[in-house]
């Protein structure tokens, strides 16, 4: 799921430049593992989306691990804003929905692949690609701590009813835009997630 808009973007290294855009090539290889999933997604695959060759795809990104986890940074984008961006909410609510209201827009883009990269691009559980699902894992986590603690904060405010589990609620949000991954990809129009998110929110606890 990503929480913003922002990308980060890696510093040049210094020395000989580059005979390519390195922020164009992430991008395409970031639609590529989008598109096919990191264990199936070749190097050939990604040479050609990025219009590059073997050689200069490892100088410029290492190999193709490190390549996929630049790629997923660029997806998630700024993960300390994104943080902010649930801390400052006027409420948890207002957090959830707004997480849930982009990731269905963002699922469902004209120009970008249906899904999550995040929740699609490691569905696999082989060993191939087990090393970088911790990552992603990572990732997600980060994003459910910082629901959590938005969720709390309203429980102790009075705004959310005493009793209820933070780290369930949380849980809720994030299986759920994980749900949405999945239907998008299964061809579910953007309008019908959204109808999701606000029939889901509906059980939103509140005191």
């Amino acid at each position: 799921m990503k929480l913003s808009n922002s990308t980060v973007t890696a510093p040049r290294k210094t020395g000989r430049p580059l005979s390519f855009d390195r922020d164009a090539a992430l991008e395409q290889a970031m639609l590529t593992f989008w598109r096919h999933g990191y264990e199936t997604t070749s190097i050939v695959d990604l040479t050609t989306a990025m219009g590059v060759t073997a050689p200069s795809l490892y100088a410029a990104f290492g190999d193709k691990k490190r390549l996929f986890l630049e790629a997923t940074r660029r997806y998630a984008g700024d993960q300390d804003a994104a943080a902010r961006a649930i801390d400052d909410a006027p409420t948890a609510y207002e957090a959830a929905r707004s997480m849930l209201v982009n990731a269905a827009i963002m699922y469902t883009g004209d120009t970008t692949p249906k899904g999550c990269l995040l929740a699609s691009a490691t569905a696999s559980g082989s060993a191939a690609s087990r090393d970088v699902q911790g990552a992603i894992a990572d990732v997600r986590k980060s994003i459910a701590a910082c629901l959590e603690a938005r969720i709390d904060r309203d429980i102790a405010n009075g705004m959310i009813p005493r009793g209820t589990h933070g780290p369930t609620l949380a849980g809720f949000v994030m299986a759920l835009a994980q749900g949405m991954s999945n239907l998008a990809r299964d061809g579910a129009s953007r309008e019908s997630l959204l109808a999701i998110v606000e029939t889901a929110l509906g059980a939103w606890p509140r005191a």
